[in-house]
């Protein structure tokens, strides 16, 4: 069930990352696309994911300086951040967290050494 969790949900961000790209695509001029394809197609046969990103992420920028609207059409495509979670612990020695590692509550514990 975890690897179909994990294919679910890389499969949404390679989507949500294709949606973009096309959107900035669809948006740009005969230049711009031209750009894009050419950068899509280096990043596709790049092994430095760094390099990949950094480039792509240059190119988005300048399409997002040239195009305010395009910031729009962007941001309603990424999904809203996760709300608010409020946790809540009462009594004694009781704890609270949206993530917690190892917790040891009593008396007569030692740490758990990794």
């Amino acid at each position: 069930m975890l690897t179909r969790a994990q294919d679910a949900a890389a499969d949404a961000t390679v989507n949500l990352g294709q949606r973009v790209l096309q959107t900035v695509w669809r948006r740009g001029d005969e230049q711009g696309r031209a750009e894009l394809e050419q950068v899509v197609d280096d990043a596709a046969d790049e092994q430095d994911e760094a390099y990949t990103r950094a480039v792509l992420s240059r190119l988005l920028k300048r399409a997002l300086q040239d195009d305010p609207q395009l910031w729009e059409e962007l941001s309603a495509m990424v999904p809203a951040p996760a709300s608010r979670v409020n946790v809540t612990a009462s009594g004694e020695r009781s704890i609270a967290g949206q993530h917690i590692g190892t917790a040891i509550t009593g008396d007569g514990h030692t740490t758990p050494q990794s």
